[in-house]
């Protein structure tokens, strides 16, 4: 269990009151919708272990910040449709915006489960255009349409298989390992951090940290590396070093 901080007559670890404050600005920042009239009951609710005569409620807000800084704005009136989709077994026709194509596609998919992962919402469904499973950004919704046709149901196993085996939000069935080395100095940090609960990670003697992590999709997995630079080595494979090199030089260029 982690540490625990003492109040009077109370006790919480560094979680439970990330948990609490996160619960509390998550129900603050909602929209009007069905929930509205239970929202303020849930927030007394909420600020009652928080809440004493010696360390008030506003002073847990001003002292201890939650920061949600890569969060990005989606159409809130398209959460309800997705969110009852998935706990109904509902199908959605979205019109799905692509970035990189810069074009937006109308699609068919069997909802499976709302995914949240580094402060945004993302739908992992069936997709009857491709015939395979996708993980859809609710920031890139342009319109969603719940219909009454019944989803196709895809296995707890075979969405973890395409979902979670590999690293990030991009994941597949395909995996490969990536072994990355950190100095001495950046290994401070990264020995802290887990970027898969499959890692595996060993410090050599002089200092240097080595992470292996398995993954799919290399994109998200680029830009992490590159955030570290130049205190991170690709030792393998070739194909991602390679990858890393060529964004690295056009970013150069950039400059």
């Amino acid at each position: 269990m982690g540490n625990k901080f003492e109040l009077p007559g109370l006790w919480f670890n560094a979680s439970e009151i990330h948990a609490l404050l996160t619960m509390q600005q998550l129900l603050k920042s909602l929209g009007p919708g069905l929930l509205s009239k239970h929202i303020e009951p849930l927030l007394t609710r909420l600020r009652m272990p928080l809440d004493n005569e010696n360390i008030p409620i506003d002073i847990f807000e001003k002292r201890i910040r939650v920061q949600r800084l890569s969060a990005r704005t989606y159409e809130p009136k398209h959460f309800p449709p997705v969110a009852t989709a998935v706990l109904q077994g509902r199908r959605l026709v979205i019109d799905h915006f692509n970035k990189e194509r810069n074009e937006t596609l109308n699609r068919e998919v069997s909802p499976q489960r709302l995914n949240y992962y580094k402060e945004n919402w993302y739908l992992d469904a069936w997709c009857h255009v491709r015939n395979e499973l996708r993980s859809f950004a609710l920031d890139a919704l342009r319109g969603v349409t719940l219909t009454e046709k019944p989803i196709k149901t895809v296995s707890d196993k075979v969405l973890s298989t395409a979902f979670d085996a590999g690293y990030g939000i991009f994941s597949g069935a395909n995996l490969e390992w990536a072994e990355m080395a950190f100095t001495s100095e950046r290994a401070k940090w990264v020995s802290k951090e887990q970027w898969h609960p499959e890692q595996k990670s060993w410090t050599t003697d002089d200092g240097t940290y080595h992470l292996r992590v398995p993954y799919s999709d290399s994109r998200e997995l680029c830009m992490e590396i590159m955030r570290h630079a130049p205190e991170v080595k690709v030792i393998s494979p070739k194909s991602l070093r390679d990858q890393v090199k060529k964004q690295l030089t056009a970013a150069l260029e950039n400059i």
